[in-house]
């Protein structure tokens, strides 16, 4: 077994080997593809040093250079000619292309797109999306003393920043999020936050993610009602900002309705580092809107 084991391990190896090693000029490399299409992009690092190569349709692959001449001192530039001849007849300018992957991609991919109309671009980079939300649900304010476990209206609003619009598994959010008092329990507060949101479930319509308000800001009123020793009715009203770094946890989902538009479920407040629960569990449910900028 263990002999068998060894060979399939050897022949995977060499699979691997013979796909990505290639030779140049009689130097064996190993190379990897950043860019396929009617002319290939490879590069590979030696000693250091990025290295890069265009593989025509004939599987020839020629090296990207720019070596310096010894009495000028100048770059030459010959990378620049070898693009020119391999792209020869589609009128591309190689004047601004630079050594560097990011240019060299760029450049290959808009060759690749003129000459192949089935050609699907390689050279996209991650575009952030912004996403503003309206909601609205009830509170039973789970980290503020409530014996009674009154619950409250809430009302706000959110504008999301994800850093990634193909992936979209992480986001940022800046929130704002008002909660109102009620007759029973005379305690409104509004609070603006900052957070982070990781979408850990992606679905074909629903993504399901956890987040973390790390930043909270809150003006918050409060009555607090009570007997006397003279058995008089005293009613104190106390009102106060706070900044904090509560590090709040929460549950959510996104429900795609249309290609920009989602139905946002939030379970929020559930626990926090930095603050201690009114000795009554989350009861923080939000519904809401939201649509892409």
């Amino acid at each position: 077994m263990k002999q068998a084991l060894l060979i399939i391990c050897l022949l995977v190896s060499s699979l691997i080997y013979s796909q990505n090693s290639h030779t140049v000029n009689g130097e064996t490399l190993e190379l990897k593809t950043e860019i396929e299409g009617t002319l290939d992009l490879l590069w590979t690092i030696d000693n250091g040093t990025y290295r890069y190569f265009i593989r025509t349709t004939d599987n020839n692959i020629v090296e990207l250079t720019n070596t310096k001449n010894t009495d000028t001192r100048k770059y030459q530039n010959e990378y620049k000619t070898t693009l020119q001849e391999v792209t020869k007849g589609s009128g591309m300018s190689t004047k601004n292309v630079n050594l560097t992957l990011p240019s060299l991609k760029k450049f290959v991919d808009s060759y690749n797109s003129s000459s192949d109309t089935s050609y699907q671009t390689q050279n996209t980079k991650p575009q952030p999306e912004l996403r503003l939300g309206l909601f609205g649900g009830i509170t039973n304010s789970p980290f503020i003393y409530n014996p009674e476990n009154y619950t409250s209206s809430v009302l706000g609003a959110e504008l999301e920043v994800i850093t990634n619009a193909e992936k979209q598994r992480h986001s940022g959010f800046l929130q704002f999020r008002h909660t109102f008092e009620n007759k029973d329990f005379e305690y409104r507060t509004t609070e603006i936050s900052l957070g982070y949101r990781f979408r850990a479930l992606k679905l074909n319509k629903l993504n399901i993610y956890a987040d973390v308000k790390f930043a909270t800001l809150n003006l918050s009123s409060r009555v607090d009602t009570y007997t006397d020793e003279n058995d008089i009715v005293v009613s104190e009203n106390y009102k106060e900002t706070i900044f904090d770094a509560p590090f709040i946890f929460g549950i959510g989902a996104d429900y795609r309705i249309s290609n920009s538009s989602y139905i946002m479920f939030g379970y929020n407040n559930l626990v926090a580092i930095r603050l201690e629960n009114g000795k009554h569990f989350s009861t923080d449910f939000t519904l809401g809107y939201k649509l892409k900028l």
